[in-house]
């Protein structure tokens, strides 16, 4: 069995701005692209059909994705091969914010007529569609969501600790570590959907794993600040890093086997927590060395 050795870090080679800086520059770039793509597009992030509304045509076909894609006059947002016992060449392709009957009717006979293979017409086995108002509730109780949770694991960061400089050091981090994911998914062009938005409450619990873990060894435990934030760490890193790796290798799986979704939440989990690793054991120890230093008086 392989043994994760974590290094202890010299952190007095650093000073807290050193520690701060890039962790910070990094949630301002993030914060630059949301922005800037709030600017360009109306939505930080693309929204999916589960938040933009749209239809939805399952399709049975021998012609490659890249065909299907092609296929129709609008271009689909999402193409997703559909893994399922018994269950071959058949596809899901979703078009984020088309609800007219007509359209879809239009889409409905391109697929038919543009995907015919080697004399196997295409056939369309399924139409749904997904109302602009049904989606917009149900991105405005997504939303809610995540706020109440990021709000209720603040409030549970300050009764914890009863103090302002550790407990809003748990909070800024929880803050980063999801506006990074979320910068990605609007670079990398993945849709804001049902799906996602329960990988960000899952990086919420992460986070304050890992920040309530390295609070409670520095602020609570014997030893002086260097000695348990290494031992915080020892704990804290091994963790995160075998969530690491279980969602990359989830992540490639699910790309491999064309499950977009699960492929999706893998790559926003890998990417998130590698963020939550930047900004717990530099963001948040540069607050709480700051803090048990200069912070305390006796």
């Amino acid at each position: 069995m392989g043994y994760f050795d974590v290094p202890e870090i010299e952190y007095t080679r650093y000073s807290n701005r050193q520690l701060a800086a890039v962790p910070l520059a990094v949630l301002a770039v993030a914060l630059l692209v949301l922005s800037g793509s709030f600017l360009v597009y109306g939505t930080p992030v693309q929204l999916g059909m589960d938040f933009a509304g749209g239809a939805e045509l399952t399709i049975q076909t021998t012609s490659s994705e890249e065909e299907i894609n092609d296929a129709f006059s609008v271009e689909p947002d999402s193409i997703q091969s559909i893994q399922a016992p018994g269950v071959e060449n058949q596809y899901t392709v979703q078009f984020a914010g088309i609800d007219d009957e007509d359209a879809i009717q239009e889409l409905t006979g391109q697929a038919e007529a543009n995907l015919a293979q080697d004399g196997d017409a295409a056939i369309v086995q399924q139409e749904s569609t997904a109302s602009p108002g049904f989606a917009a509730q149900t991105q405005q109780t997504a939303l809610l969501g995540l706020a109440v949770a990021f709000l209720g694991m603040s409030v549970i960061a300050f009764l914890l600790f009863r103090t302002f400089v550790p407990s809003i050091a748990i909070v800024v981090s929880a803050f980063s570590d999801i506006v990074i994911p979320l910068a990605f998914m609007s670079i990398a062009d993945i849709p804001l959907s049902l799906g996602t938005v329960a990988a960000l409450l899952m990086l919420i619990g992460y986070s304050v794993d890992s920040d309530i873990l390295l609070n409670n060894h520095i602020l609570r435990r014997e030893g002086d600040f260097y000695e348990s934030s290494h031992r915080a760490m020892r704990t804290g890193i091994t963790m995160t890093v075998t969530s690491m790796m279980a969602m990359l290798v989830m992540g490639i799986s699910a790309y491999l086997f064309g499950v977009e979704l699960m492929a999706s939440i893998g790559i926003i989990l890998f990417v998130g927590l590698a963020a939550d690793l930047m900004n717990t054991y530099m963001l948040n120890m540069s607050m709480l060395r700051w803090y048990k230093f200069h912070g305390v008086r006796s």
